[in-house]
């Protein structure tokens, strides 16, 4: 019996130390605790970019006050692993492409990072991320922004946009004149505020929201299960069209203030 109570003493001892370390590595990782932030200049040849992430959080920027020919990249990571190989976070830029790769996997595993990226103006960027959300403003060239897991959020740009999220909300306040927003599953809100060429939202899963300056529009609108409510001047002719769509909630199409304008 005493031998017994040895093996069970060392199995409770190794089961806490384990629940300990575990307790230890998953207390939430926050790129936010980074107080030093890494930051990296890179080269950019040629007037596109594409930013290609697997699971970090982004923010780019348009800036002319960032030097021409190079894009400036600040990291901040936390994270942790208990019976895995250490966290890794690295990047790179291979010709026109900025490679962002984050590496956590163990029995306990618990990461965070966040990316800020700095681009003159004259580039038109390209996303692909597979995990996180994505923050972009200042554009006046071509978005592109698609994320299989995270929110999208677009302010202060009047370039076209081309926002995509397979499991996230879309949102957007701007100025551009063409747009083309889905989600897979979330809602699409676009606040715009010069009269657009051409709008299309999609959501399967999600309501649509388009808040639009007074003008008249071609107006596509229908829901498969929700409401729909379109408030602004209609015109069949009209070049400036817009398609509002919902597989599984409500469709708005309004004026920027409110108010019902045709009755239609």
């Amino acid at each position: 019996m005493a031998r017994l109570s040895s093996v069970r003493t060392r199995a409770v001892l190794v089961t806490g130390a384990v629940l300990a370390l575990a307790a230890s590595a998953t207390a939430c990782a926050s790129a936010g605790d980074d107080a030093d932030p890494d930051r990296r200049d890179f080269t950019l040849t040629g007037h596109t970019l594409t930013v290609d992430s697997d699971d970090s959080a982004l923010e780019i920027v348009a800036s002319e006050a960032h030097r021409a020919g190079t894009v400036r990249v600040t990291r901040w990571f936390d994270g942790s692993v208990v019976a895995g190989k250490e966290p890794e976070v690295t990047w790179s830029m291979k010709g026109d492409r900025l490679v962002l790769r984050t590496r956590c996997s163990g029995v306990f595993a618990d990461c965070d990072a966040r990316h800020r990226i700095e681009v003159p103006r004259g580039v038109a960027v390209a996303v692909r991320e597979d995990d996180g959300s994505v923050r972009a403003s200042g554009f006046r060239d071509a978005l592109s922004i698609r994320t299989a897991d995270g929110s999208v959020r677009v302010t202060d740009s009047s370039g076209p946009l081309d926002l995509r999220s397979d499991d996230g909300s879309v949102r957007a306040d701007v100025d551009s004149r063409r747009v083309s927003a889905r989600s897979a599953d979330g809602s699409v809100r676009l606040d715009l505020g010069a009269v657009p060429d051409r709008v299309d939202s999609v959501t399967d899963d999600g309501s649509v929201t388009i808040t639009l300056p007074r003008a008249p529009y071609r107006v596509a609108a229908d829901s498969g299960d929700g409401s729909v409510d379109v408030s602004v001047d209609r015109d069949e002719g009209s070049s400036h069209r817009v398609s509002a769509r919902s597989g599984d909630g409500s469709v708005t199409v309004r004026n920027a203030d409110g108010n019902r304008t045709d009755g239609n």
